[in-house]
């Protein structure tokens, strides 16, 4: 295997070669010059001749080692280009191999964490960019409520001779338009408890038929002349309580809202099903529905900031199962999960 001089090595080889060569030579010339010729003149042309060879060898040598110069030049060059460095080159001398060595681990090491530091501002630009459809989404969601609330107290307080009845109506619309506030304050902090994941899970075994008409009368009294059937028998599950009656609550309100007939909560073995006549959604929104902040144009009325479904995923996520969506648009929607 061949081994690599050093550069000291290199250059003590090439002046012990160029002493040996030009005694060499000296000696020779000596030897077939006749005794006539040598004389100063002759001294001097072979002192001359000596130089040029010494001279010849240090250019060659320097033009070695200006070549492999070169070659790291080359390579901080491909460096600032953005090309990757070649490993794969040869050096006459180890002290240029292991400077290239070197030089190609420590531009490994930058373009490492300029990949890194990339990563990371696209990750601050995707944060950015999701706060402020957070901040832009809040206020949407909250504007129309405040302004309801503002302009029913305003009417109240310009106008003293308001009939009682009216009255009382435009007080019931400011408790209504207060109740989405606090219901949109209660998604946004558990969605944060999601997303900073303090949520904890409070396992129980229940049966989840009584929750189901429980939460179908309480809604049936929220949405007048709306009606929900619970059809299945008894299933008994484990899981947390309180957080599958956020999951069942939003999906039989998105249904309701979404539809004008009948919505039905089938329960069957080990799995839920919430059946809507509704709108439907489109192929292109059906992966998208359960993103945070997402809605499509034709539900832009509703105030829910777009994260009913997105919890509905958290929750069942963190239950260790999936929602499924089927649906088709004009003939409704199927939302299912086993448990």
């Amino acid at each position: 295997m061949y081994k690599r001089p050093t550069l000291s090595e290199y250059v003590i080889a090439r002046l012990i070669t160029i002493v040996i060569f030009v005694t060499l030579l000296f000696v020779l010339i000596l030897f077939l010059t006749p005794e006539t010729y040598k004389n100063s003149y002759f001294y001097i042309l072979l002192f001359i001749v000596s130089q040029i060879l010494l001279l010849t060898s240090v250019y060659y040598g320097t033009k070695r080692v200006s070549r492999e110069l070169k070659t790291v030049e080359r390579y901080l060059s491909e460096n600032s280009d953005g090309i990757s460095p070649n490993s794969s080159a040869h050096f006459f001398s180890q002290e240029f191999e292991s400077i290239n060595a070197k030089l190609i681990q420590i531009l490994r090491k930058i373009k490492k964490r300029e990949s890194e530091k990339r990563k990371y501002t696209a990750k601050i630009k995707l944060k950015n960019r999701q706060r402020s459809d957070m901040l832009s989404a809040i206020a949407h969601e909250f504007r129309n409520p405040i302004a309801a609330i503002m302009g029913y107290s305003q009417t109240l307080t310009d106008d003293e001779e308001i009939p009682s009845g009216l009255r009382l109506k435009f007080l019931g619309k400011i408790y209504k338009n207060g109740e989405k506030i606090e219901e949109l304050l209660s998604r946004l902090l558990l969605w944060n408890r999601f997303e900073s994941g303090e949520q904890k899970l409070h396992m129980s075994k229940f049966d989840i038929e009584p929750l189901a008409h429980e939460i179908a009368i309480n809604l049936e009294d929220k949405y007048k002349n709306r009606e929900i059937l619970v059809e299945g028998v008894s299933l008994e599950v484990k899981a947390d309580k309180a957080l599958m009656e956020i999951v069942l609550k939003n999906l039989v309100e998105n249904a309701l809202k979404y539809s004008q007939e009948v919505v039905k909560i089938e329960l069957l073995e080990n799995q839920i099903r919430i059946i809507d006549l509704g709108i439907g959604i489109s192929k292109e929104n059906v992966e998208k529905v359960t993103k945070k902040f997402f809605r499509t144009d034709e539900h832009s009325w509703d105030n829910s900031m777009g994260l009913g479904l997105a919890i509905v995923k958290q929750i069942l996520k963190l239950h260790d199962t999936t929602l499924r969506i089927e649906s088709e648009e004009d003939r409704g929607s199927t939302f299912s999960f086993e448990i």
